[in-house]
């Protein structure tokens, strides 16, 4: 299998020496008449262009496609669309930002480039479009990832390599993919970031994950004081299980015949029982047990 984008300098070429097809979109806008590197910009009738099955997003904020659609009623569209041919109509690789606010304006043609790819290309270059101008999510991100790894058997050091990432960003990225759905609902909709997600991701079961998610959701807390939180957590649990085996003997059997939880804390040779109730009722129900 060879490394991830080692086709994309041919897909879209760029002017001067750089292949890197990141460069490429930060560097370069197109005019109608201009054809980079000898590639001829011509237009096309908007109803035969079809979206790409590999776009990697899903969800299109309105309110940006409302601004793009904006400028190019003022402008047109700088950076041609890029498409495929595909029987008697074209196929989107990239682009479908300026595809859908054309749409929004009625427009019955759009400028395109026209290249032959593969859909592993197809997929390569929208994802790296969509990284490049920060569109993806990181759960729609993370989607294209696992799709390149399954669907064309590229490793993370590959996908890391093209998308200038480190291999434990890419490996994080695919990690919120375990996630519980009800935390990966909450990522996709903003109410939560990647980085809170990654602190959520050191918690062991999906029940503790959800428990610190909602509590994350009920006091607001910032990426700062989960960590902090999760840091605590970490070395209480460590104290629980440096905890001396014969208290926890005692703690047992103590809970056993008052049918409550017991705590036994213990420095030196002082130390205090904790015995822990939850309704009046239940303090009536110890105080008799400890009376007998």
């Amino acid at each position: 299998m060879s490394a991830l984008g080692k086709g994309l300098g041919a897909l879209i070429p760029s002017k001067g020496k750089s292949n890197n097809a990141r460069d490429y979109f930060s560097a370069h806008t197109f005019s109608d008449d201009e054809t980079p590197s000898g590639q001829q910009v011509i237009t096309v009738p908007i109803d035969k262009v079809s979206v790409n099955p590999w776009q990697p997003r899903t969800n299109f904020d309105h309110d940006k496609l409302n601004e793009l659609a904006e400028s190019i009623k003022k402008h047109g569209i700088i950076q041609p669309l890029v498409v495929t041919k595909s029987g008697d109509t074209w196929q989107l690789i990239a682009g479908e930002r300026r595809l859908k606010a054309a749409q929004l304006l009625n427009m019955t043609e759009v400028p395109v480039i026209i290249k032959e790819v593969s859909d592993r290309d197809k997929l390569e270059l929208s994802i790296i479009e969509n990284i490049q101008r920060h569109d993806l999510n990181c759960l729609e991100e993370a989607g294209s990832y696992k799709r390149l790894m399954e669907e064309f058997g590229l490793s993370q050091e590959d996908i890391a390599k093209q998308v200038s990432k480190s291999p434990s960003t890419i490996a994080n990225m695919l990690r919120v993919l375990q996630l519980p759905i009800v935390i990966k609902e909450a990522l996709a909709a903003n109410k939560i970031t990647f980085s809170h997600a990654k602190i959520i991701l050191s918690y062991p079961g999906k029940t503790e994950q959800i428990k610190i998610f909602k509590k994350i959701l009920h006091s607001d807390l910032t990426v700062k004081q989960l960590d902090e939180l999760a840091h605590r957590t970490v070395l209480k649990d460590k104290n629980e299980k440096k905890q001396d085996p014969i208290l926890v003997a005692y703690e047992d059997k103590l809970a056993k015949n008052l049918g409550a939880k017991v705590s036994i804390k213990k420095r030196g040779e002082r130390g205090q029982i904790v015995i822990d109730f939850y309704s009046h009722e239940e303090l009536k129900n110890l105080l008799n047990k400890l009376q007998e």
